[in-house]
């Protein structure tokens, strides 16, 4: 193993904080990738990590060196993108949620692997939180709005969105003809558990006025958004979702859109890859096509700016979450999209880059 192969091995191992997780990374035994740090460490005359059977931890020399190792990787892969004549080539990682990817990635996937048939995909069909570097993944794209996180996120397409219940729920508890009509008919909602307070989450109704978010009783409570959807055509309640997720149910009459004229507000869709100072050719590639993809679809309203490389976005308009005993709140109407409403799931050194007060059914 040459001295680039050892310092990129290096690299993966310090994200990963595992020589097995690193060498499967690269397919390498794993004692290819031991006695390759071990030659490396020799070369330098310092000691780069702490191993014990169940840790890897840098040294302080481990992290200064882990600091140059990227930024002269991130040169020479800069250079060579910038004179490479052949078609990009490499491995990229990637977690989509599987109805996004389903629904609109998909139909467009082969020819993506046509027009750059040296360049393999990993696709991870997940909606949890991700850590990006330790997982060695190279973006995620997910529904939400994003809040700070660190992640570079660039805005893909906004998701219209609709109340359904199913025709038996509603021959039982009556169709809704307004708001306060989800009270007085003593309706129910599928309560989704909020993935960062294990709060039920409220509905989200646009009217005039504003924003209205309502909490009403919630039997089943869950924290998966197909299993909320599968709750929904069994009739044990009212859910909110992107009207994609529920195109097919809506032909068939199996769920019915309830309250039309107060939808929620639409949903953001964003990819996150985590900020450095520079973006590989294989993953530019893959963002531009996203954003193609995306920008053919019928999408609601008008795509924000891209958000700054700390995942920060610009608040056009401001939300309350209802306080305990408040079933209701009403807050001024977003222009649009209201950025500082979070609404979402997705991850980065622990933390979500994007969350939500109403969890969606992606």
């Amino acid at each position: 193993m040459n001295l680039l192969d050892s310092m990129n091995l290096y690299l993966r191992i310090v994200e990963r904080a595992s020589f097995t997780a690193a060498a499967n990374d690269l397919g390498v035994p794993r004692a290819t990738a031991t006695n390759a740090i071990k030659a490396l460490e020799r070369r330098l005359g310092v000691r780069l990590l702490q191993r014990t059977t169940r840790h890897v931890a840098l040294t302080s020399e481990g992290e200064a060196y882990a600091q140059r190792c990227r930024a002269l990787l991130a040169d020479l892969e800069s250079m060579e993108d910038e004179f490479a004549t052949v078609s990009v080539k490499g491995h990229l990682r990637v977690d989509i949620h599987g109805n996004l990817f389903r629904q609109f990635l998909l139909p467009h996937l082969m020819g993506f692997t046509t027009d750059h048939p040296q360049l393999t995909l990993h696709v991870g069909d997940g909606d949890r939180l991700v850590d990006l570097v330790r997982e060695g993944v190279d973006c995620v794209v997910r529904a939400g709005e994003p809040v700070e996180s660190g992640m570079i996120v660039r805005r893909l397409a906004l998701l219209d969105e609709i109340t359904v219940a199913s025709p038996q729920y509603l021959a039982k508890h009556g169709t809704p003809m307004c708001i306060p009509d989800l009270h007085t008919q003593s309706h129910r909602m599928i309560g989704f558990a909020s993935s960062r307070t294990g709060t039920v989450l409220p509905l989200e109704f646009v009217e005039p006025q504003g924003v209205r978010l309502v909490t009403i009783s919630s039997p089943v409570t869950v924290n998966s958004s197909d299993t909320s959807a599968a709750l929904a055509r069994m009739g044990f309640g009212l859910t909110q979702a992107p009207r994609f997720r529920f195109e097919q149910d809506l032909a068939s009459g199996v769920l019915v859109e309830v309250l039309p004229n107060c939808p929620p507000t639409p949903t953001p869709v964003s990819v996150l890859y985590p900020s450095q100072r520079y973006v590989p050719r294989r993953l530019r590639v893959f963002i531009d096509w996203l954003a193609l993809v995306f920008s053919q679809m019928k999408v609601v309203g008008e795509i924000a700016e891209t958000p700054s490389s700390q995942g920060k976005s610009k608040a056009v308009g401001h939300q309350m979450v209802p306080a305990a005993g408040s079933p209701e709140v009403v807050s001024p109407r977003p222009t649009g999209l209201d950025a500082s409403r979070p609404r979402g799931a997705s991850g980065s050194a622990g933390s979500e880059s994007i969350s939500r007060h109403r969890r969606r059914s992606t």
